[in-house]
């Protein structure tokens, strides 16, 4: 199995950070990368992420920006 990240502005479209993760052998580690590089990825102009499993959607849009309000 494949976990990898959509990258995405606010209006759908997609974009693509200048780190490319790749992918990640379990949602645990994709999950992780995302936790720690959140923040970069804002700044890069990424305002929402979806996980995708080999190719299928399995949550997403998530936005960055939410994280900010907590």
């Amino acid at each position: 199995m494949a976990w990898e990240w959509r990258f995405e502005k606010a209006d759908g479209t997609s974009t693509e950070p200048s780190q490319d993760p790749g992918d990640f052998g379990t949602q645990g580690d994709a999950e992780s990368w995302i936790g720690e590089i959140w923040g970069e990825l804002l700044e890069e102009g990424v305002d929402q992420v979806s996980l995708l499993e080999d190719g299928t959607k399995i949550y997403g849009p998530m936005s960055l920006h939410s994280a900010l309000d907590e």
